[in-house]
């Protein structure tokens, strides 16, 4: 906690926010500057015990001098605990001697700023060989937060292909595999993506790079099934965001940790429904059961998967009978089912046997449909169970998800426009929504949006694999 924030006349753009948003006093230094370049600094007559000053150290140099000016100034009026909050933090770059008679900067401005101050926050600095803050400042505290996860969200909002810059090719080779990484996810090219992330060497990343690394895993391995490994990569997140002391990325992996606790789908077997969490689909695909997956429309039995993607009345026709498994369903299940038939005709009954018959042979080693008194059965081959994976919403917010899916921010009467519905109904559907955590909405009145949580990723039915591992 601070009592005061004290900032250089010339830093009013940013220092009347930040003193709003912490809810404390700003007071100035002013300045003078005479014509053979020294500074005369005028700072309030008394200070409160914990001062935070804002400096950020862009052009450094005149500025260094100042502040080593300031620090001891400020504890002579009043200050005990001095925190430099430092937007740009510099000489970070010249880690190590890279040839004899170097000076180590980065050295030598920690020793220094850890002797006037008691704490030092910043924003992404340039850390590579030297990983943390706490090594730059010898027994000082130091923070380096990080305006990625902001910087990501907006570009991911609002670029449709965003640009990712590196001030050197150091920075430019990890953001080059990163971004690529990244655009290989967002596409649906996971086999892409994962191969690319292969040759980035994690270990030697600062923990900032680290934690956003092992998150694109973490969503690739969600995106896979792979459950164990997601748990895994977002425990190694965890550990890096919290090496790099960031609150906000320690709560984005949090939040992205809570996708593996709740309800990915639906189960639907023997007359009951039960959610389940992305690692039990993960066992429930390895179960030997032959399941019949709502999400992408797809059969699937151990190794072999049969996908009716393009063909909706045969797999409507394999859901029903999967839903009715080890029964029967009824010819009127099946009609309205399939075709939305109210009323069935002997035209209707016709063509539910041609398309049973074609399901049947799209089925091929998976399954058989027998004829029964009322309708068909499915009779699998080799399964022991058949189940039915559903995704966690159906229905118009089914719907409504699916165009929020990709990232684009979209406002009630864009949605009721492509969706063909009315605003009310729309607007329905993103309540409903909303009260389960599955989308939010940024702005008021006109300008409001509505927008899918962040990465890594939202428990719907978008989370599984097209096709299904193995397939």
């Amino acid at each position: 906690m601070i009592d005061l924030l004290l900032a250089f006349d010339d830093e009013t753009r940013l220092a009347a926010p930040l003193a709003a948003a912490l809810g404390v006093p700003l007071r100035w230094i002013e300045r003078h500057r005479f014509p053979d370049g020294e500074s005369k600094l005028k700072l309030p007559a008394e200070l409160p015990q914990r001062v935070a000053l804002l400096r950020g150290l862009h052009r450094p140099n005149h500025k260094l001098a100042e502040l080593m000016i300031v620090a001891p100034a400020a504890r002579e009026l009043g200050a005990a605990q001095l925190t430099l909050v430092c937007p740009y933090l510099a000489y970070m770059r010249q880690d190590m001697a890279f040839s004899p008679g170097e000076a180590v900067s980065q050295r030598h401005i920690g020793v220094a700023l850890a002797a006037w101050f008691e704490q030092v926050i910043t924003v992404d600095p340039h850390l590579h060989r030297v990983q943390t803050m706490g090594e730059v400042l010898p027994g000082r505290r130091g923070r380096a937060l990080s305006a990625a996860p902001l910087l990501g969200a907006w570009a991911a909002r609002h670029a449709r292909r965003p640009i990712l810059l590196g001030p050197d090719d150091e920075a430019a080779k990890v953001g080059e595999t990163y971004a690529a990484a990244v655009e290989a996810t967002r596409a649906g090219r996971l086999d892409e993506a994962e191969k690319t992330l292969a040759g980035i060497v994690s270990a030697s990343l600062p923990p900032v790079l680290r934690a956003a690394y092992d998150l694109l895993v973490a969503g690739i391995a969600m995106r896979r099934l792979r459950g164990k490994a997601a748990r895994v990569a977002l425990t190694r997140a965890e550990h890096a965001a919290r090496q790099a002391d960031i609150p906000a990325l320690t709560a984005e992996v949090e939040s992205a940790s809570l996708v593996l606790e709740m309800p990915a789908a639906r189960l639907i077997a023997r007359g009951e429904e039960r959610p389940l969490r992305l690692e039990e689909i993960e066992v429930l695909l390895a179960s030997g059961a032959l399941v019949i997956d709502a999400c992408r429309r797809a059969l699937r039995h151990e190794h072999t998967v049969v996908s009716l993607a393009s063909r909706p009345v045969l797999f409507a026709l394999a859901r029903a009978l999967g839903e009715a498994w080890p029964g029967d369903a009824s010819r009127s299940a099946l009609l309205a089912q399939a075709f939305k038939a109210k009323f069935a005709d002997e035209s209707h009954r016709a063509r539910l046997r041609v398309e049973v018959g074609r399901l049947r042979k799209e089925l091929g080693k998976l399954a058989d449909i027998g004829a029964t008194k009322r309708g068909f059965s499915l009779e699998p081959r080799n399964a022991h169970e058949v189940v039915v994976l559903a995704p966690p919403v159906e229905g118009e917010d089914a719907t409504v998800l699916a165009f929020l899916a990709d990232g684009e921010s979209w406002s009630s009467s864009a949605l009721a426009l492509a969706l063909g519905s009315s605003q009310r109904t729309v607007q329905r559907a993103l309540e409903s929504l909303a009260a389960t955590g599955k989308v939010q909405s940024i702005g008021r009145g006109r300008a409001r949006r509505w927008i899918t949580p962040l990465v890594p990723g939202f428990p719907t039915l978008l989370l599984l694999p097209a096709p299904l591992p193995g397939g």
